[in-house]
């Protein structure tokens, strides 16, 4: 049995923002800060650079080959099947490490707001938010469409009401761009604008999640590169307004340690402003953001999971779908355990690094992958592909060193894995 095609390009648009719209805004930009100061700002562009090189090269692969499955079926096609199984195992702990971060922002910004919470109360929040959006996503694309448009219309009238606050009634005097100048003068900040831009990069590669649901929207030629591109322009811009009003309101170091104490960057930025139900709004947005992110991750992981079982890169039960909702329950919940074990270490910064690493290994071969389309399928030159794959081998080993040893060695095992499965059939 397949899956339904059910979606339209707005409705995959707003699958794209719903992923993109979450942790990245509300969360990484503290974390980036933290890492970067001032220099936040210039590494949110490098970020969007990759980004859009890597969302036509994703949309030029998923109008081309329309499965679900993302880079994991781009790889087996257009590669061969070891950068295939790579590029699913490194979708899977990427993402799945973002979708913990996710959950564990909802729980800092639910928990801060109640002011009733603490480190092991907000793992545990984290923990339970995981498991009911499971059930959710577990009961069929349809039900999840409905769910994440009404969670993305609050979250943008949410950043909306902050990015004008921020712009019009901020209290710092410094322009951040002029202040990263003044840093690079300093203390010469070009290597940790490249890690924070290796952060950011995560941020942005929610428009994934279209191509993932290849088999779920209609005409998937025309549908999927148009709510790629259409989703990547419009979260560029409310990045980097988010950033700045952020910025004018409260400095780097304030962001940074929010992010660190309990993941609210945005919210310890609008308690500087005189007007409180601004703080109300962004935590509601907040909220709502998060859960969007971690519905469109779970639907977006779910479906590689289901891609890879059908191959036998995974247990071949995975790949089994509801006749009733069609939905690969099993893979959802699959999916869900893994987000489970990552949320227990309850630490934003080591789930987003080790996303950070394991997404630029993944985008790598989107673009290598781009790179072998046959002419009559490529909507894009392939100078595209080529610095899609540039920036993201060059993020990548910007990281912390010990997050990109362990990306390494996570890389081997699952290889391990893959020829240990294939040998034994």
């Amino acid at each position: 049995m397949g899956l339904k095609r059910s979606l339209g390009t707005g409705a995959a648009v707003f699958m794209g923002l719903g992923s993109i719209i979450g942790t990245g805004i509300f969360v990484s930009i503290g974390i980036a800060a933290g890492v970067a100061g001032y220099w936040v700002i210039p590494a949110i562009v490098i970020a969007t650079f990759a980004a859009t090189f890597n969302g036509l090269n994703s949309a030029q692969l998923a109008a081309s080959h329309p499965v679900s499955g993302g880079t994991y079926a781009y790889g087996y096609r257009y590669l061969n099947p070891v950068m295939g199984f790579t590029a699913g195992w490194m979708f899977l702990v990427a993402k799945s490490a973002s979708a913990a971060t996710a959950a564990l922002g909802f729980s800092g910004y639910f928990f801060y707001i109640t002011g009733i919470g603490n480190g092991w109360m907000v793992t545990g929040g984290a923990l339970l938010i995981v498991f009911l959006m499971g059930i959710l996503v577990s009961g069929g694309i349809t039900r999840s469409d409905r769910t994440n448009k009404i969670i993305v219309s609050i979250t943008l009238l949410a950043l909306g009401s902050f990015i004008l606050a921020g712009l019009i009634f901020g209290q710092e005097s410094i322009n951040p761009i002029s202040a990263a100048l003044y840093e690079s003068d300093q203390k010469g900040n070009w290597s940790l604008m490249m890690h924070a831009a290796a952060l950011m990069f995560v941020a942005f590669t929610g428009y994934g999640r279209i191509a993932t649901l290849g088999e779920e929207v209609r005409e998937p030629r025309k549908t999927i590169p148009a709510a790629i591109i259409t989703t990547l322009v419009f979260t560029m811009l409310l990045y980097v307004l988010t950033a700045w009003a952020a910025l004018n309101l409260t400095g780097p170091d304030t962001l940074a340690e929010s992010t660190d104490a309990i993941a609210a960057p945005l919210l310890a930025a609008a308690s500087m402003l005189n007007f409180p139900h601004v703080s109300y709004i962004i935590s509601v947005g907040a909220l709502t953001a998060m859960l969007g992110v971690l519905l469109n991750l779970l639907l977006g992981i779910s479906r590689v999971v289901l891609a890879m079982a059908r191959e036998n890169d995974l247990p071949g039960g995975l790949s089994e779908i509801n006749e009733k909702n069609a939905s690969p329950a099993k893979a959802v919940y699959f999916t869900m355990g893994i987000i489970l074990i990552l949320v227990a270490s309850g630490n934003v910064y080591l789930t987003w690094s080790f996303s950070a690493f394991t997404v630029l290994v993944y985008y790598s071969i989107t673009n290598l992958s781009a790179l072998f389309l046959p002419d009559e399928d490529r909507l894009y030159p392939k100078i595209i592909a080529i610095l899609g794959l540039a920036l993201c081998l060059t993020l990548a080993f910007w990281v912390d060193f010990y997050i990109v040893f362990a990306g390494l060695g996570l890389i081997g095992a699952g290889l391990i894995w893959f020829y240990l499965r294939k040998r034994n059939g």
